[in-house]
């Protein structure tokens, strides 16, 4: 996905990221049913207080409300990074990470980074928000929209100067906003299913048996998605 223009690429990163990432299974599950806690007043597991607030802000430029379907905000992607932190997948608890590093590898050779990704976001986070006050006076997410578009395109293209082992910041940043637009509820993104009814993405349905049926060809799939705990949107 390019962040040249965040606003005008918005449908093509929905049909770019649906299919990989849907299905992802990276986080504790969230209990069935609660009424979620507003973002505002959420405790984050990991992240202190500035680093919350840059993930609200940053999500919500890479998948902002405005537009033809839900934002990251609406969806809670925030939550879902958060947990993802503060996880197994944030701490790197199953993966290889004895040395050596090499920063510069072709990405066939894996993770790179003696840093967790946790560690990657605490240290991307305050490294980017330097460069933003430098830059532009004031921390990320206190710039305007187009300021921050601007900031994160930059930090994509690699212009923003980050130590090597922090060269992953923005992909995981991406990546993960993605699996917690289109990842399952019960990992704290997706809620309400909210981008699974936009794709028109079924979710974890038991059985498609009857539309396998020639003469259904070209019909469109009648029912609402289902999550892994049952639920229906």
């Amino acid at each position: 996905m390019s962040t040249r223009d965040f606003r005008s690429t918005r449908r093509q990163f929905l049909q770019g990221g649906a299919a990989g990432a849907a299905l992802s299974t990276v986080a504790r599950p969230l209990a069935a049913q609660e009424p979620p806690v507003p973002l505002e007043d959420y405790q984050a597991e990991f992240f202190d207080a500035a680093e919350w607030t840059f993930v609200m802000a940053a999500t919500a430029r890479l998948i902002p409300s405005e537009g033809d379907g839900p934002g990251a905000l609406e969806t809670r992607v925030p939550v879902f990074i958060d947990r993802e932190m503060a996880g197994e997948f944030g701490q790197a608890a199953t993966w290889y990470m004895e040395g050596p590093h090499q920063p510069d590898a072709a990405p066939l050779f894996g993770y790179q980074s003696p840093l967790t990704p946790a560690e990657v976001y605490r240290g991307g986070i305050n490294a980017f928000n330097d460069w933003c006050r430098s830059e532009h006076g004031e921390d990320f997410a206190d710039l305007d929209a187009d300021a921050q578009d601007a900031a994160l395109t930059a930090l994509e293209a690699g212009d923003v100067p980050l130590d090597p082992e922090l060269r992953d910041f923005f992909s995981l940043l991406l990546q993960n906003t993605k699996e917690g637009y289109f990842a399952d509820p019960r990992h704290g993104g997706n809620h309400g299913m909210a981008s699974w009814v936009h794709i028109g993405f079924p979710g974890a349905r038991a059985s498609f048996l009857e539309w396998t049926d020639p003469s259904k060809d070209n019909v469109a799939y009648p029912l609402g998605p289902v999550s892994i705990a049952g639920e229906r949107a």
